[in-house]
């Protein structure tokens, strides 16, 4: 094959995308996911360099020397398909069919990727003088803890001298139509497990009981009164959510000895997640005064909240996007956290893929349409980017 060949094949997004979703890259699996892209990208001409951390291997490529540098960052890992007899075509099949191609992680994200891709390679079709150098930043630890992904890549390339301008992630932003949304910032996450420790005892004597229960239900209604903010610019409200409440205690006659509640806070930039979890604190001593049991807590922020401040990328890409779709995107930070809370620390970043309808979902799916759209549109990018022409 030759490499005028390889090139025009990679500018079509949809062979790509197959190859990548026929790879059952379930987190933190990569089952030749990444091979499969390093092997297109190296066509382009890129050098790769594989990061293993743990059990996840991530993906390093990089395409010239000089500044600026525009990475493209995602992940190839994938939630899993669930029951699989439940899909219309195999989750792992990569069908097309009815205009749409099928499978998991055909949204969230390998269609994405595959779109990246082939911008690229009709980039270099166009020819023309270029600055700057392209990368990509992909890892297998997305979906899952994200503790051997992309955080422990970018230190590792950071430590090496390896330095970004501008960075887009390829998450499904948009939620009903290609072009509704870019992502330019992202809300902070805080997840708590509250276990509150007294005695067991019988009903008919509580006296020689300490009950657990209605210290956990004082605690969470303090939480619960609190309202966090009414917003902030470019964020809504931030919101605790009380996810479980257990005691695991079947009988009617005994008081438990512990009992436990979890909840998740998604919170904007007018609070830290280091604040919030001292407010936790207070709040959980003020419930056990004049109690003889324990309250532990266990408070993990996996995210603070951060806003990419808008430039001249930002409005860059949203050229692109009207120039494609016909209307501007809005720019929002809402919905869950990304890699992009990793991503911030090291360079501008905003978010832009394709419509996230379906993702996680039984028969996730996206129009091939809308593949080759935001190939279009990240091709429209690159050219303003670095040729400097007009998106």
């Amino acid at each position: 094959m030759s490499s005028s060949n390889s090139i025009e094949q990679l500018s079509d997004p949809i062979p790509l995308a197959r190859a990548l979703i026929r790879a059952p890259s379930v987190t933190p699996k990569d089952e030749g996911a990444l091979d499969r892209l390093q092997a297109a990208l190296e066509a382009l001409g890129f050098t790769c360099r594989r990061y293993p951390f743990g059990d996840v291997d991530n993906l390093y490529a990089r395409r010239g020397t000089a500044r600026p540098v525009i990475a493209f960052a995602g992940h190839t890992d994938v939630v899993p398909a669930g029951r699989e007899a439940a899909w219309t075509n195999p989750p792992f099949e990569a069908t097309v069919r009815d205009d749409m191609l099928w499978g998991r992680g055909a949204a969230d994200m390998k269609g994405a990727i595959a779109a990246f891709t082939a911008a690229i390679a009709r980039f270099d079709t166009a020819g023309g003088d270029a600055r700057g150098s392209i990368a990509f930043i992909i890892t297998g630890d997305e979906e899952g803890p994200a503790i051997n992904g992309t955080k422990p890549l970018l230190e590792a390339l950071h430590a090496e001298g390896e330095r970004f301008d501008h960075v887009i992630v390829g998450e499904p932003t948009n939620p009903h139509t290609i072009g509704d949304t870019i992502k330019i910032g992202r809300r902070g996450s805080l997840n708590g497990v509250i276990t509150v420790t007294g005695r067991q005892g019988h009903v008919a004597y509580p006296e020689k009981a300490e009950n657990p229960i209605p210290v956990l239900m004082d605690l969470l209604a303090r939480l619960k009164a609190r309202t966090l903010d009414n917003g902030a610019p470019h964020f809504q409200a931030s919101n605790l959510e009380i996810t479980s409440v257990d005691v695991g205690n079947p009988a009617h006659n005994v008081i438990p000895e512990t009992a436990t509640a979890k909840f998740n806070i998604r919170f904007n930039t007018a609070h830290k997640g280091d604040d919030l979890k001292r407010w936790i604190e207070d709040e959980a001593k003020a419930a056990g005064l004049g109690w003889r049991g324990q309250i532990a807590l266990d408070l993990k922020v996996t995210g603070d909240a951060f806003l990419s401040t808008p430039d001249w990328f930002t409005d860059l890409l949203s050229d692109a996007v009207e120039a494609e779709t016909g209307h501007r995107p809005a720019r929002t930070t809402g919905g869950g956290t990304s890699d992009a809370r990793f991503i911030k620390d090291y360079a501008a970043v905003c978010e832009f893929g394709l419509v996230g309808a379906t993702m996680h979902q039984v028969d996730e799916r996206v129009p091939v349409a809308d593949v080759e759209t935001l190939t279009r549109i990240y091709t429209r990018l690159l050219e303003g980017y670095l040729r400097g022409g007009k998106a």
